[in-house]
C-alpha cells in the first residue's frame, strides 16, 4: 500500500505545482477611499458685516488671519474635506475702483487657464436683492476650482474662492468639488446685502 501512495506522490506534487503557477498576474486600478458625505443643512452667517449668507454647518467659519487681511475677511474651513472658501469683502469707492476689482476677479480665475482643462462663466443675477456677478467653473488640475464675485455695483463687492490643501489631482477630489460647489450655490441663492 505504501508502494502504491509513493508512485502517486510525485505525480499529485507535479499537479499542484502546476496549478500554482497558471495564475494570471495583472495589476489592480487604481481606488479612492469611499467618501462619506454629511447630510446638507445651513446657518446663517451672522457676523457685524455688511451682508449675510447660510452656509452648511459643517464648515466652520474662520476670520481670515492673514497679513493684509481686512475685517470682514474669512475663510469657511471644510475640515473633513482639507478645504476652504476664502471669502472677501471690500467698500466700493467708486466707478474706477469697482472696474479693477471685476478685473482683477477676471485675472485671478484665468490665472489657472495653464492646467485648467475649461472655465465655464456664468452670470448671477438677483436684481430684487441687487445682487449680481459672475461665477467661475474651473476644472482640471487646479489649485481652485470655483472663484466668484457679488457685488451691488455701487458700494459693495464680495469675493469667493475655493482652495484645498492638497495637490490638486481633479479626478480624485470632483466628487468633494461637485458637494461644495451646491454650498456655493446655496451662498450665492441666499446671499443677501445688509444696506
Amino acid at each position: 500500500m505504501k508502494f502504491k501512495q509513493l508512485i502517486f506522490l510525485p505525480f499529485i506534487l507535479l499537479l499542484l505545482v502546476s496549478a500554482c503557477q497558471n495564475h494570471d498576474y495583472s495589476p489592480k486600478p487604481k481606488a479612492y477611499y469611499r467618501i462619506e458625505f454629511p447630510k446638507k443643512e445651513y446657518i446663517t452667517f451672522t457676523k457685524p458685516v455688511p451682508f449675510s449668507f447660510e452656509y452648511p454647518t459643517y464648515a466652520a467659519v474662520e476670520q481670515d488671519k492673514t497679513r493684509d487681511a481686512q475685517k470682514a475677511w474669512y475663510n469657511l474651513h471644510f475640515k473633513q474635506f482639507n478645504g476652504f472658501l476664502h471669502l472677501t469683502y471690500y467698500d466700493v469707492s467708486g466707478k474706477g475702483a469697482y472696474d479693477e476689482m471685476v478685473e482683477d476677479a477676471r485675472k485671478l480665475a484665468f490665472k489657472h487657464t495653464i492646467k485648467a482643462s475649461a472655465i465655464d462663466q456664468k452670470l448671477i443675477n438677483y436684481p430684487d436683492k441687487k445682487v449680481y456677478g459672475i461665477y467661475y467653473a474651473i476644472e482640471g488640475n487646479t489649485a481652485s476650482s470655483v472663484q466668484f464675485f457679488l457685488t451691488d455695483s455701487a458700494k459693495h463687492y464680495f469675493r469667493g474662492a475655493l482652495y484645498f490643501n492638497e495637490r490638486p489631482q481633479y479626478d480624485s477630489i470632483a466628487p468633494v468639488i461637485n458637494f461644495i460647489k451646491k454650498d456655493i450655490d446655496t451662498l450665492i441663492a441666499t446671499f443677501k446685502w445688509k444696506n
